[in-house]
């Protein structure tokens, strides 16, 4: 049974995924929060594949919004690995602040462009 607030950023998440598409060159960086940890993966959408992925599974424990910033470092560093310089944002439905703002700047920290 889901929630009027988990309705309402799904279908903010349909609306945004319109128009935000994955490649092989341009991979989309998804981002999903939940209560605890925080969840970036690049995502080839023509094939459907999952490229590189970071997350704050046995992280130390820090505030969240620090630990989403290294999060997005770490990210930054496993796609640099993978081969991947450039990626399309997907917020997935949530608002681009807080921890969402702090992984995307902790990636491009990290040397990502988007």
């Amino acid at each position: 049974m889901t929630t009027k607030k988990v309705e309402r950023r799904i279908k903010i998440k349909f609306r945004i995924r319109k128009n935000v598409n994955g490649t092989v060159e341009r991979p989309r960086l998804s981002v999903f929060r939940s209560n605890k940890q925080i969840y970036a993966q690049a995502v080839d959408d023509l094939t459907g594949k999952t490229l590189c992925a970071a997350s704050s599974l046995g992280m130390e424990k820090m505030p969240k919004k620090e630990q989403a910033a290294k999060v997005g470092e770490l990210f930054a560093e496993k796609a640099k690995e993978a081969g991947i310089t450039q990626v399309v944002f997907d917020r997935n439905g949530y608002l681009y602040h807080g921890r969402v703002k702090e992984l995307a700047d902790g990636a491009r920290k990290g040397g990502l462009k988007f």
